[in-house]
């Protein structure tokens, strides 16, 4: 799925760190997490890591410690395509739109649902940059593929050998996205399969073959919608939303009869002429910074900056340009395009709400190959009364299965950690469908059979066939893939050449917590 000549993915791995301050119990030492710096990541390794319970905080890439955190952090997914509004999330819609076609202001706020939809990731911003890597930029970048095979070529080990050459030649082509075995959702309708009707006998009923008669009603709707989708500003870097894409909004649209209404039906609903606001959704590239996130830069920022003074209580000197940028802006993800993906690319982007043309909102978001991933939402507390974290994550699964339509591997939306000992953050399990990440054998399980054992305990396996292992683990460390003296080698040649005391202990702990592929994939820093 990488574009052609994709660089591979670097990380300096840490080990595990020491507690840090919880930010939901308030435990001054209990947050315990695996870590690693990643200097460049490519979409699907960090697709895969975290589908292994893995979570980026800038460049820094953290997993918790499941059976020692004191408040274990759970992977969610919600399964976007199938996404059902709740009775709250309709209110918070309902209230999006009375602002902004007749200047509702409504102060009560959703007591279901806090504010801040993605309040756990500010607990990561204080320790991700203690482990800041120091490496310099020439140590980081291989030397020639033909220089790399010189070097396997002493391990005398033709199996390894054969591998490293094939994983070159993965590297420098084009990948193929290849859905996950467990990504697949049951009940989807087969797209291949066609149904033909036969024309009735004369008098026996409507002719199938032939368009079904249309109400008046729904056909001035339809081009009540379509004069709106000449006007609806959703925009990617600037660029008018294709017309796939208003086709797809379009269909989703529709009224359908006894259908509960999809979020689709609230967002891209017709305005009057006189609507008192105008709210736009621009999608700009963060990493690498796009001309317009530069142009918009100074003012996403301060928002930023009122935004953690007010909500999180910061200090005026801590929410600084830096912190901003390391925290929020950087990114290891590689920008990434594929001929089956979205047209935006994949990577890390802003998702900026424009009302009356200034920010008032902005959703941190990468666009990987099975997903959309939030990070962080930062909004103008003036504008608290909107439930704006609420209704980000809203347009954020509406924007999900938008890209679905041009990318069909792509398909969730990953809403970062659900945290049950922290009753706060138990709000991210009304978004169903949703899915938890098994901590042992990563697999998913839809979250209202994890629910009655986080009830009996904090930490649960939830894979309930005890003899089931993670298919993922890692069973060859000599394929472990190292980049050391700018030479790429598996971890057997690296460690006939390493002086000094052994490290297999860490590389071991590493290559377990990645998993198998992304350990072959990816390569391990060693000074």
């Amino acid at each position: 799925m990488a574009a052609a000549g994709s660089s591979a993915s670097i990380v300096e791995y840490f080990g595990g760190e020491d507690g840090y301050r919880c930010g939901y119990c308030k435990n001054e030492a209990g947050n315990l997490s695996h870590g690693m710096w990643a200097h460049s990541m490519t979409v699907q390794d960090y697709q895969d890591l975290i589908d292994r319970g893995w979570r980026r905080s800038g460049k820094y890439v953290y997993k918790p410690i499941m059976n020692q955190t004191c408040c274990p952090q759970y992977t969610i997914r919600c399964q976007a395509l199938h996404f059902q509004t709740s009775k709250s999330h309709k209110k918070v819609l309902k209230k999006m739109l009375k602002f902004i076609s007749k200047g509702d202001v409504s102060k009560g706020v959703s007591e279901e649902e806090p504010m801040d939809s993605h309040i756990e990731d500010v607990v990561t911003c204080d320790f991700a940059y203690k482990s800041e890597s120091h490496a310099s930029q020439s140590e980081l970048t291989p030397l020639s593929v033909d220089h790399t095979e010189r070097v396997e070529d002493e391990d005398k080990d033709a199996g390894e050998t054969k591998e490293e050459v094939n994983a070159q030649q993965v590297e420098s082509g084009s990948l193929q996205i290849c859905a996950h075995k467990d990504t697949t959702v049951t009940g989807e309708p087969s797209h291949s399969a066609k149904i033909v009707h036969a024309p009735p006998k004369p008098g026996k009923g409507a002719d199938l073959s032939k368009p079904p008669c249309r109400k008046a009603k729904d056909i001035r709707k339809e081009r009540k919608l379509q004069k709106l989708l000449q006007n609806q500003t959703c925009t990617f870097e600037g660029s008018e939303l294709q017309a796939g894409d208003q086709v797809f909004l379009l269909q989703n649209s529709k009224s359908k009869t006894n259908q509960p209404k999809t979020i689709e039906d609230f967002v891209f609903v017709s305005l009057p002429d006189d609507a008192q606001h105008k709210l736009e959704v621009r999608v700009v590239r963060s990493s690498p910074p796009s001309s317009q996130f530069k142009a918009t830069f100074q003012e996403s920022y301060q928002v930023y900056k009122r935004y953690q003074m007010v909500i999180h209580k910061d200090p005026p000197d801590k929410p600084t340009i830096n912190q901003f940028t390391r925290f929020l802006c950087n990114s290891p993800l590689e920008a990434e395009n594929a001929p089956n993906g979205p047209e935006c690319g994949y990577g890390s982007f802003h998702q900026q709400y424009w009302l009356d043309g200034k920010i008032i909102a902005v959703g941190v978001i990468d666009i990987l190959p099975y997903c959309v991933s939030s990070v962080y939402l930062y909004y103008d507390p003036d504008y608290s009364f909107l439930s704006l974290g609420v209704y980000s994550a809203l347009r954020e699964i509406a924007f999900t299965r938008q890209l679905h339509e041009k990318a069909p591997d792509l398909c969730f939306y990953y809403m970062g950690f659900y945290i049950h000992s922290c009753p706060k953050m138990r709000y991210k399990g009304q978004y169903r469908p949703s899915d938890l990440l098994c901590p042992e054998t990563y697999v998913w399980t839809p979250i209202e059979q994890c629910l009655p054992l986080l009830e009996h305990s904090k930490y649960c396996r939830f894979n309930q066939d005890v003899k089931a292992v993670d298919e993922g683990r890692i069973k060859e460390l000599g394929r472990v893939r190292v980049l050391h003296k700018r030479t790429v080698m598996p971890y057997s040649v690296y460690k006939k050449r390493r002086k000094g005391p052994s490290d297999e202990a860490n590389v071991q702990q590493y290559a377990s917590l990645v998993g198998q592929t992304c350990s072959e994939r990816m390569l391990l820093f060693r000074s």
